[in-house]
């Protein structure tokens, strides 16, 4: 997860590597561990807006512009990339969004 650099083309998430400018790798358990902590905003901006949530980018600049405060994450583009994997092996994915 990071603010600036380079992003990967298919799924929109930091690259990796110091040669690269890429990313530090947020892994599963870094992720426990914040849930314990009850860190819940920190971890959803690092897995979506800092990581592949090409949209929640977007809007996370225009509020940052504007003087805003808000984060509205959106679909990680990892998520599409396994829907698309999962329609390629013949299954049909339908997702149900209720209002929070």
């Amino acid at each position: 997860a990071r603010a600036t650099g380079p992003y990967s083309l298919i799924t929109q998430q930091p690259l990796g590597g110091k040669a690269r400018f890429g990313g530090q790798r947020f892994g599963e358990m870094e992720v426990w561990a914040l849930e314990a902590y009850g860190a819940a905003y920190n971890l959803q901006e690092l897995l979506t807006v800092k990581s592949d949530d090409v949209e929640g980018r977007t809007k996370i600049y225009e509020s940052m512009v504007k003087g805003k405060n808000t984060l509205e994450a959106g679909t990680p583009a990892s998520f599409d990339v396994l829907a698309k994997e999962i329609e390629g092996l013949g299954l049909t994915l339908k997702l149900e969004k209720e209002p929070l």
